[in-house]
């Protein structure tokens, strides 16, 4: 498949070369710049994991519509998780012109040293942040939500690339991600037969998926499905008039390029304002 899923120097390049043509401002470009390149260091310093599963128990886990992932199974080495963490909460305060001001249990010096394992636990499953880093502002709980996606992604593709080549698609063609458990944020139409591939938007594994359904609430009738498409038909907006959430998708098509998937989701950072200006939702959020 014509498509690049990790980060490094590649994408680094794509980001500088492309991105004012592409309209995004300067500042954006550094932003990205830095978060990928910490992100790419990080997967470089947790290196190849192995998640001492066996062929029996992965298969059962897909039979039964179970991610592979289990947050009790995940290794984290906590010293270079803290690092990562303060090095992205670094990165945004930078930054807070675009992203709003750091929630302030972030900014100062004692917490910043270590991640709250809660934190972690709480963002992986799912469930309620600890009480100590809750907010009632809605601004401040996102920030908070995408400096801890920022920082575990370099483990969830990490673990995702141990698992690759593992996963019989034609079986899974679930919603969520056969590797983490994930929701997608990003899909692509293969060059090959026209599939559609759904992204993890958390550990970047890509899956087959129907062509049409909506991949959040699972709506199948075509009439409340919308697609919006650019001129040069590169871009795709799936919308679900049902549960009014929408997926950003790629035709490979299209295109005789190589693409990267990680610079794809800031080059199409204007179709998420036109998608929510027209009251749609991203699907993962």
């Amino acid at each position: 498949m014509q498509v690049e899923d990790s980060r490094g120097n590649g994408v680094l390049k794509q980001l500088k070369d492309e991105g004012e043509n592409r309209g995004l401002s300067s500042r954006f470009i550094e932003f990205y710049q830095k978060l990928f390149d910490i992100q790419a260091r990080g997967e470089q310093k947790i290196g190849k994991v192995n998640p001492g599963l066996s062929k029996e128990l992965i298969d059962e886990r897909l039979s039964r519509g179970r991610p592979l992932i289990n947050y009790n199974e995940i290794a984290f080495n906590w010293a270079l998780l803290n690092e990562l963490f303060v090095n992205i909460i670094d990165v945004f305060s930078e930054y807070e012109d675009l992203f709003g001001t750091l929630p302030g249990n972030l900014t100062q010096p004692k917490p910043r040293k270590v991640i709250p394992r809660g934190l972690v636990r709480a963002w992986f499953k799912g469930t309620t942040l600890p009480a100590s880093l809750a907010t009632d502002n809605l601004d401040e709980h996102l920030l908070l939500e995408a400096i801890t996606h920022a920082t575990l992604k370099p483990y969830l593709v990490c673990y995702a690339k141990a698992f690759s080549g593992l996963i019989n698609n034609e079986r899974w063609r679930r919603n969520i991600c056969p590797v983490c458990g994930g929701k997608p944020d990003f899909s692509y139409l293969d060059k090959e037969k026209s599939s559609r591939w759904l992204v993890c938007s958390r550990c970047d594994t890509s899956w087959l998926f129907q062509r049409i359904e909506c991949p959040f609430c699972g709506n199948q009738e075509q009439t409340s499905l919308s697609i919006f498409s650019d001129e040069a038909g590169l871009y795709r907006l799936y919308a679900c008039e049902k549960c009014r959430k929408y997926i950003k998708t790629i035709d490979l098509r299209a295109t005789d390029k190589h693409i990267m998937l990680p610079v794809e989701r800031v080059f199409t950072l204007a179709m998420d304002s036109q998608a929510q200006a027209e009251g749609y939702e991203p699907g993962n959020s």
